[in-house]
């Protein structure tokens, strides 16, 4: 195994208007985590409520306001919170703000980075509604709620 290095602007870039860029993948972590960082567009909806039954699900908040619903809480977070989704807890994120919100996407166990790779075909195209999203996510760890 070797070291992982991505500096700034560095990683697989993947969407249009809201954009992932992977920065670790199962093939690097052994399988024991994905890392992304996403930048969520003004009004990017978000994927549909979920849960998730293996995957830890976290976000930090690097700039702007990320919304996540947790249960039936509605949390507005910003630069610098972070939240952790254990499996079985509903779930979804989305910019309700003006400005673009960045954040990171950790998930473990890894693969998520799979996901994240056919979504950004859809990513490329438009901004996906919340069942666009939800129909891609169906063949993941990916339970609607």
């Amino acid at each position: 195994m070797e070291a992982t290095v991505r500096r700034p602007g560095e990683g697989e870039q993947i969407g249009g208007p809201t954009t992932v860029t992977i920065k670790a993948t199962g093939e690097e972590t052994e399988g024991s985590f994905y890392l992304g960082e996403g930048v969520a567009a003004p009004g990017f909806p978000g994927p549909p409520a979920h849960y998730h039954e293996r995957l830890h699900d976290m976000f930090y908040v690097l700039e702007g306001t990320l919304t996540v619903r947790l249960g039936e809480e509605i949390l507005d977070l910003p630069a610098g919170s972070f939240v952790c989704a254990p499996p079985g807890v509903v779930h979804t994120f989305s910019n309700r703000s003006e400005a673009p919100v960045r954040f990171l996407n950790f998930n473990t166990p890894a693969g998520w980075e799979s996901y994240m790779r056919e979504l950004g075909a859809l990513l490329a195209k438009q901004t996906p509604t919340s069942e666009e999203i939800g129909k891609v996510a169906s063949g993941y760890d990916f339970k609607l709620a």
